[in-house]
């Protein structure tokens, strides 16, 4: 598995936390290792999913990302 950084804009709560942590748990090989306001650390099987998918998921759920890693 590769690591992956995003950086998130747009999170200043708890529900903006839960908003993204369910982005990513939907996203098939993605392991969430840590979230907090602005970023998120995960784990990702590069067979199955991409960085930039990841970053989608996360805009889709309402939170503009990039990706480092």
């Amino acid at each position: 598995m590769r690591r992956a950084t995003l950086h998130i804009e747009g999170m200043s709560c708890g529900h903006c936390l839960d908003a993204v942590n369910r982005a990513l748990d939907a996203v098939p090989g993605v392991r969430i290792d840590a979230i907090t306001l602005g970023r998120a650390d995960v784990s990702y099987d590069e067979s199955t999913t991409e960085p930039s998918k990841l970053a989608e998921a996360v805009a889709d759920a309402g939170y503009p990302a990039t990706v480092q890693g």
